[in-house]
């Protein structure tokens, strides 16, 4: 069982940066592909970025070259720099481990408005 909490969301301008966390529990996090994901009102759950355990990474074509992921094994973290933020941005966003079987954090809200 893996257990994730996502933080880091919150209001941002247009053209702002927010960088978003997601600490996992347990003991077979490096083994773990990782990902952030994001549904906004009225749409479907939406591929963010993916990062593999020795660190191959996936982006959508709408985040890429704004938006980073990182992963942190020893502090058992995956992060998501997010640069550039338009606000077609605006969702809630949650950190997804996959391995033999997915889990889901709780996510977070991620608002771009001026």
């Amino acid at each position: 069982q893996v257990q994730l909490v996502e933080s880091g969301g919150g209001l941002a301008q247009p053209g702002g940066s927010l960088r978003l966390s997601c600490v996992a529990s347990g003991s077979m996090f490096g083994f773990y592909t990782m990902g952030w994901y994001r549904q906004a009102p009225g749409k479907q759950r939406e591929l963010v970025a993916t990062i593999t355990s020795p660190g191959n990474t996936n982006y959508a074509d709408s985040v890429k070259g704004r938006f980073t992921i990182s992963r942190d094994n020893a502090k058992k973290t995956v992060y998501l720099q997010m640069n550039s933020l338009k606000p077609e941005d605006t969702a809630v966003y949650y950190c997804n481990a996959n391995g033999l079987v997915a889990f889901w954090g709780q996510g977070t809200q991620v608002t771009v408005s001026s």
